[in-house]
């Protein structure tokens, strides 16, 4: 379906979040991956993954439920260990890194805010700045409580800041963590779904705000044009292996969409503003295939 033009009023100035660090003379890519494998007990979660995040783009991980797109989101954030290949984040092994440091150049946008249950919005938030104290009994300082105060004010949760987490809905809870993500100052942004429960007007409004942060992203998606409008490039996922690497008009193929989704698929360029129109629909010729 095609999205429509939306006025976002909300998430002002995000440049900003990017002003306030040092340029970083880099001669090799954000994140690189080589011949990635991971097995979770007996089962081959991703075979054979290979791919390089140029610095300061918004690459978009699109695949089925079951693909591979959140291990390897994991495995990126050092979280999970792969069983085999090679993953550098801005040049070093992420598992060879200290928590600290790791920190301080990723940040992870996870679905699950469970953690965050029992803290206001603020509190929540706030978490971000830990990986910037001097020690574990430093308080907060000016600089913090401005970046916290900033994260806020761009995820439109000012109104909602003294309010416990498990008082929110799905999507303020999603924004509430995307917010502690950016109140990190990260150079790289890893985001597991950050629109999933969010209505069209915040969908928008994220996504503006994290194209626009001067800084390298990389977010699962599950709708397909809204990773065809937002990103640099797209990773296609089947089975925990990659389909396709390449800007959206070259990896969205209808035939490669067909075989990843098993659904009939039509792919144009919209009246106007030419920008990509995908049209899916159940396959009608394969009834092992129909929902």
């Amino acid at each position: 379906m095609a999205q429509p033009t939306v006025q976002t009023t909300l998430l002002p100035s995000a440049p900003a979040l990017a002003e306030s660090r040092p340029v970083r003379a880099q001669s090799h890519p954000a994140i690189e991956v080589e011949g990635l494998h991971c097995r979770l007990g007996n089962r081959t979660v991703l075979s054979d993954i290979a791919f390089a995040v140029p610095d300061g783009s918004f690459v978009g991980i699109l695949g089925p439920n079951g693909s591979g797109k959140t291990t390897l989101l994991r495995c990126l954030a050092g979280l999970q260990a792969p069983s085999a290949g090679r993953i550098r984040v801005e040049g070093d092994d992420p598992q060879t890194l200290r928590p600290a440091e790791l920190a301080r150049r990723l940040a992870l946008q996870a679905q699950d805010a469970a953690a965050a249950l029992g803290f206001t919005v603020r509190h929540v938030v706030a978490m971000g700045r830990l990986v910037h104290r001097r020690s574990a009994f430093a308080g907060a300082g000016a600089d913090d409580r401005d970046i916290v105060e900033d994260a806020l004010s761009r995820l439109d949760l000012h109104a909602l800041a003294e309010r416990p987490v498990e008082h929110l809905s799905g999507g303020e809870r999603q924004r509430v963590m995307i917010a502690r993500a950016l109140a990190q100052r990260p150079r790289i942004l890893l985001l597991d779904e950050p629109t999933n429960h969010l209505d069209v007007h915040h969908r928008f409004a994220v996504l503006d705000l994290v194209r626009a942060l001067g800084i390298t992203v990389v977010a699962t998606l599950h709708d397909i044009e809204l990773a065809a409008r937002w990103c640099d490039r797209v990773l296609l996922m089947k089975d925990g292996c990659l389909q396709a690497d390449a800007v959206p008009e070259k990896a969205l193929t209808p035939e490669r969409l067909t075989a990843v989704y098993r659904v009939a698929a039509t792919v144009d360029r919209r009246p106007g503003d030419g920008r990509l129109r995908i049209d899916l629909s159940p396959l009608t010729d394969r009834g092992s295939d129909r929902p």
